[in-house]
């Protein structure tokens, strides 16, 4: 064998042996996802930054994506993973909508099916780097969950990721209460974030804010003027 051949056939076995390596960590990171029931639905925030390592890169990304009729879905960790995790939500959805049987997936089902996702991932040793928090209102009935990497999940009346859980959840604990308002909500929302763009070298100051009740809508404003 020359020595052309053996630098191919060395070539050949490094790139099989590269085959069966996982993502170590995350490149393009978005930081905190926070998530609050209020009297008449849910309230979501999160910055809009993109973070290439410790560099704030990118400042409009968005983190905060409608599923299907009833949810909301809101990602912290690696943004290109979230973008996976969308397009499996997009292929459940629509297979959802092909039975055309007048029913759709609520929060609870999409939850669910996350958790699923997320296990199986870590299971694999090839996890999904995100943290994600699933608001939604179907029925009537208020929803708010969150699942991490490796699969951990539960319910709450608000949530909060990243530097949030934190920074952010004791304030919630001591402000929130059931029969919060839609303005309430937001300021309580806004003080969060602003706790955290305070504290957190990840946030920025550009803000997205989503309401479900009983359509979702979506605002984008920054934080100070």
């Amino acid at each position: 064998m020359n020595s052309i051949d053996a630098t191919i056939a060395e070539k050949g076995l490094m790139s099989s042996e590269m085959g069966s390596e996982r993502t170590l960590y995350p490149y393009v990171t978005g930081t905190s996802v926070i998530g609050i029931k209020y009297k008449d639905g849910i309230l979501m925030a999160a910055d809009m930054g993109g973070s290439y390592g410790s560099t704030l890169r990118y400042k409009s990304v968005e983190r905060l994506k409608p599923i299907g009729k009833h949810s909301l879905i809101g990602a912290s960790g690696e943004i290109s993973d979230f973008q996976e995790i969308l397009r499996y939500l997009d292929e459940l959805i629509l297979y959802d909508n092909m039975w055309d049987d007048g029913n759709s997936l609520g929060p609870k089902e999409v939850h669910n099916y996350l958790t699923r996702v997320m296990y199986n991932r870590r299971n694999k040793f090839n996890p999904l780097w995100n943290s994600l928090v699933l608001g939604g209102v179907k029925n009537g009935q208020k929803y708010l969950g969150t699942v991490s990497m490796i699969g951990v999940h539960f319910e709450d009346n608000h949530i909060a990721t990243g530097f949030g859980n934190h920074l952010a959840r004791p304030i919630l604990r001591k402000e929130w209460h059931e029969n919060l308002s839609f303005e309430d909500g937001v300021k309580l929302l806004e003080k969060c974030m602003r706790v955290l763009l305070y504290r957190d070298r990840s946030a920025v100051n550009k803000l997205q804010v989503w309401c479900l009740f009983p359509f979702v809508t979506s605002a984008f404003y920054p934080l100070f003027s």
